[in-house]
């Protein structure tokens, strides 16, 4: 069944007299996750998830489009890990700024990069975009910060952890190795008193923090924590998605 609001799946029939308030362009990375998730486990989510929100706010009335996911993320610290796939921040920028340009033109005038990746930061681009582009509305949300994921998840983490093990066990399960193949996810923190505390930053070197390239015990996870997980977090993200496209952007602040 054809899916008006997904771009890849909709056809000209359909969409040459559609008027669309928000394009979503969902963005991952192609990288390890732990020995036991596939590459493709943070395109795997902004896709389906991205989908699955938009269908909610679609059939609440939104008029959206989600485009099809960009597949590679900025991986610079992960140059050593085999077939980890890196583009760089100025070769996002170059993306965006033609996929903006695709969308001013035909009257699209609101973007919502839907990111799916820890190393994709959005914001600085979207920033000088936006000069570029001053009739655009940009915005970029991270889904996997969105919940309290301590009332879904035993364990904390923030790559191949219980969270995306759970998902990937919901979604594409015939992709995910026996638990008993995983790696802990052991993280080694920085020496760095303020890096280790969050308030100062620098790269993570992810071959030196971590064995299995996983940061969170995954040995947790499962199907039904993944499932109660999705349906929370697309639930909250069509919210954004409807917001963003009745948002009167002349008149956005209370």
């Amino acid at each position: 069944m054809i899916r008006p609001y997904v771009l890849a799946e909709t056809n000209w029939k359909n969409l040459k007299d559609t008027t669309i308030d928000l394009a979503i362009l969902p963005w991952g990375a192609t990288e390890a996750h732990n020995f036991h998730l596939p590459y493709a486990t943070d395109i795997i989510e902004s896709d389906c998830i991205a989908i699955e929100s938009a269908r909610i706010a679609f059939e609440k009335g939104a008029r959206i489009i989600v485009l099809p996911t960009i597949p590679f993320g900025v991986n610079t610290g992960q140059s050593d890990i085999f077939l980890d796939m890196n583009l760089n921040p100025s070769t996002q920028y170059a993306i965006l700024n033609d996929v903006i340009a695709v969308l001013n033109r035909q009257g699209i005038y609101k973007l919502l990069v839907f990111n799916s990746h820890g190393g994709n930061d959005f914001k600085p681009i979207l920033r000088e975009l936006g000069l570029v582009f001053p009739k655009m509305f940009l915005a970029t949300s991270n889904w996997f910060q969105s919940l309290d994921k301590t009332e879904f998840f035993k364990e904390s983490g923030d790559h191949a952890d219980e969270m995306e093990t759970s998902l990937l066990m919901y979604l594409r399960p015939e992709l995910v190795l026996p638990l008993g193949e995983a790696g802990l996810g052991a993280e080694k923190k920085n020496k760095i008193k303020g890096v280790s505390e969050g308030w100062a930053w620098t790269e993570r070197k992810w071959s030196q923090i971590s064995e299995d390239t996983g940061v969170g015990n995954p040995k947790f996870a499962n199907k039904e924590k993944g499932e109660r997980f999705f349906k929370a977090v697309t639930r909250k993200m069509a919210a954004l998605f409807s917001d963003i496209a009745s948002l009167n952007v002349d008149n956005m602040y209370q």
